[in-house]
């Protein structure tokens, strides 16, 4: 099996660590492994196949020789560097929302729409889809196929490790606080996540909505290669340290049953239906951690519309929601498309 000089950006970063750790459990053809991160980083180390692997400074010198770069830094990093990386032949799949909605940047999720990674000769660059929104299509997808969706009414309940390590460390801080009745130090975020919910992920726009909100509204498009379906969203942080959860309503062109609904999603790849509530059984984030699945469970009818179902999404998302779909993007882009 031919080998792949592969880059890691952002290696330090929770979704870096997970970017690599997911190819060594996934077996990727890796012949060398670059990792990349900011000058801060220089001298720390990753254990990669056994071995302590030196994290480098990115500069734009980093790509020569590389076949593909997974990027998680922020996004103006990837702004400015994976160009660089593609113009000198590196494959970039970028996490960053920075090409997401680039018309020519395919964004994928491998279970939704693989054939469109054939579209990354036209900058070198693939965009991995936002978190909440990958779990989501993933389950939407079959849906579609099946019954035609008219629109989506989607509330998440995302864990702190999306906004990543200081985030994890800040609700592990603030909890110890308030069991030992000290002051609570808030710096990631405005106000306290221990105990708490926050209806604010990213940027608040003039229309209302936050900037995770309107991805999830057009990201889903995009992928679903669906411009007439409606998505509205309302995205809140939650005091959950890994694994996003979805509260979903779909309505449908025709009529979709609770039961069909479980069977074509028993079949769906990528898919685990949980979903006995008599048993107490129902997707739960605790559970989805450190799986590569998107569980889903709670499928039932919604009795205000014609053909409707609510459902309940959970994934894990720094694995599938980040590192594992990029992995997934790459293991394609090595099988059909580089």
């Amino acid at each position: 099996m031919k080998e792949y000089n592969i880059a890691v950006v952002g290696a330090t970063g929770a979704v870096g660590n997970e970017m690599v750790a997911t190819l060594e459990q996934r077996k990727f053809p890796v012949k060398h492994l670059k990792l990349l991160a900011s000058s801060r980083s220089i001298g720390k180390t990753i254990t990669f196949k056994g071995k302590e692997v030196e994290v480098e400074e990115l500069k734009e010198d980093s790509f020569k020789g590389i076949d593909i770069g997974l990027f998680s830094p922020g996004g103006s990093v990837s702004l400015k560097f994976a160009p660089i990386a593609a113009a000198s032949g590196c494959v970039v799949i970028d996490n960053t929302s920075a090409f997401r909605m680039d018309p020519d940047v395919p964004l994928v999720v491998p279970e939704v729409n693989e054939h469109a990674i054939a579209d990354y000769k036209k900058k070198g660059i693939i965009a991995n889809p936002n978190c909440s929104t990958i779990q989501m299509v993933v389950v939407l997808k079959p849906l579609h196929d099946a019954a035609k969706i008219k629109r989506v009414v989607v509330s998440t309940y995302q864990a702190v490790s999306g906004t990543g390590k200081k985030a994890i460390y800040e609700l592990e801080q603030q909890i110890l606080a308030i069991y030992g009745q000290k002051p609570i130090v808030k710096k990631v975020y405005p106000h306290q996540i221990a105990f708490n919910c926050l209806p604010h992920i990213d940027s608040f726009l003039e229309n209302g909505y936050t900037k995770e909100e309107m991805k999830m509204v057009n990201e889903t498009r995009k992928i679903m290669e669906d411009q007439s379906i409606q998505v509205t969203a309302t995205t809140v942080r939650v005091p959950v340290f890994c694994g996003h959860s979805e509260s979903v309503n779909i309505e449908f062109e025709k009529a979709l049953t609770p039961e069909a609904a479980r069977k074509i999603l028993k079949k769906a790849r990528g898919v685990k239906v949980v979903d006995n509530p008599s048993k107490n059984l129902y997707p739960l984030a605790i559970n989805a951690a450190g799986k590569d699945d998107t569980f889903v469970g709670r499928i039932r009818r919604d009795e205000s519309v014609a053909h409707g179902l609510n459902m309940w999404i959970v994934a894990d998302n720094i694995r599938k929601g980040a590192a594992l779909n990029a992995v997934q993007i790459a293991e394609a882009l090595i099988k059909k498309y580089l």
